[in-house]
């Protein structure tokens, strides 16, 4: 049996005013997830406890099949697994995002422009990273390059009592509020106001700004946490994994739990991505004896931070097109017996270009099912059929059942 997940980041919405009262999911053209959910099982999952924040991190661990109660410790340390850092059990780990923001000439008074900072490459963002870790003066913290704008610092003997805000959470508002509030957070803002006197003027950014792009002026510290442990995967539910995804929070998933990374080029986490490598990524997998592949596309939720309502609808189109039609294509081709997951970690509203902790429509479709819901994929349709899974971490076990 191959088992296989399509998970499309934040790909669930509310009613869009600027797509006539639809939803991107509604309003897209997706043969192929529209086929899983009619020929399959449709409902709706939680995947997010209430006493949790509805992040990818918590969302993913959830569809994984690992309780985030039971197994989340923040979502950087996920991502220091992906870089490969080397965390010891008094490390505090945190997100270090390179961010945009506004020109007023005190710290408290700027607004964040660009959570992403324009999407900065990889290439100029280590450039940048490796700058502030010789210039910042931080005693006790370690600053290391990820990917784009996604960066990590670890605080040897750390803590976690800090009230810190996701960049994405406050777009083209005035980080006043959200600046480091508690124990000992006046060390991460002295960072963060330490690194924009450094990058503001940095060559770099001189040159993104001649082009017309966004200067990374500043880091964004958020996401805290500390070391994890998590159980095998194939120990867990046995049976091999592969993870195909841009960003280093899935590819540290993957990391924790003994899955397989697959290495895909030109993927970046956004619509330009490389959804055929993907497509072609997990086929290879299979074809080569894995169980189970999870195809994580960071593209939906992207557009949904941003607000891009044309290009969230068009993100889907292009799973639907690139990845969902060729994998399934190669799975009914195959011969062999398979089951498949398909549903977004979390909701992105347009409207909010932020996480929420909504339920979310999910298809579970098995080779030769004759029990279908009848029902096109979206979310009122998952509504109206009445199945309701309350934990979505009980989803990974509904799949991989014998």
């Amino acid at each position: 049996m191959k088992y296989v997940v399509f998970l499309g980041d934040g790909m669930a919405d509310f009613p869009c005013e600027a797509l006539s009262g639809r939803t991107p999911l509604e309003l897209a053209h997706k043969p192929h997830m529209d086929r899983l959910a009619q020929k399959g099982t449709l409902g709706l999952a939680k995947t997010v406890d209430d006493s949790l924040s509805p992040g990818s991190d918590v969302a993913n661990l959830s569809v994984l099949g690992y309780d985030p109660l039971k197994y989340y410790s923040g979502r950087s340390p996920l991502e220091a697994l992906s870089i490969g850092v080397e965390l010891k059990d008094s490390d505090v780990t945190f997100r270090a995002n390179l961010v945009t923001l506004s020109d007023e000439a005190t710290y408290s008074d700027k607004t964040m422009v660009d959570y992403s900072a324009g999407e900065i490459t990889t290439e100029e963002a280590s450039a940048l990273i490796s700058t502030l870790q010789k210039e910042l003066a931080m005693p006790g913290f370690s600053l290391y390059a990820g990917i784009s704008y996604r960066h990590l610092l670890v605080w040897d003997g750390g803590t976690t009592k800090v009230s810190l805000t996701p960049p994405h959470d406050i777009s083209k508002r005035k980080v006043t509020e959200y600046l480091p509030k508690g124990a000992q957070s006046e060390l991460l803002l002295d960072i963060m106001e330490q690194s924009h006197k450094i990058l503001s003027n940095h060559p770099i950014n001189q040159e993104r700004v001649k082009r017309g792009k966004n200067p990374a002026n500043s880091l964004w510290i958020w996401g805290e946490g500390t070391k994890p442990s998590l159980d095998s995967f194939m120990g867990k539910f046995g049976v091999s994994g592969t993870m195909i995804s841009a960003v280093d929070l899935l590819k540290g998933i993957a990391c924790g739990t003994g899955m397989q990374v697959a290495e895909v080029p030109n993927v970046t986490g956004n619509i330009d991505t490389n959804f055929d490598g993907k497509a072609e990524a997990a086929i290879r997998a299979l074809s080569n004896g894995q169980d189970f592949v999870y195809i994580h596309v960071e593209a939906p939720d992207e557009c949904g931070h941003h607000g891009q309502c044309d290009l969230k609808v068009r993100a889907i189109e292009l799973i639907d097109e690139k990845i969902v039609g060729p994998v399934m294509d190669y799975l009914e081709k195959s011969g062999e017996d398979f089951r498949v997951l398909l549903m977004p970690d979390h909701p992105t509203p347009l409207a909010l270009m932020t996480h929420v902790k909504d339920p979310v429509p999910f298809a579970i479709y098995e080779k030769n099912q004759k029990d279908g819901s009848g029902l096109s994929y979206t979310e009122k349709n998952a509504a109206e059929t009445g199945l309701f899974v309350e934990k979505g971490c009980k989803l990974m076990e509904k799949l991989l059942a014998k």
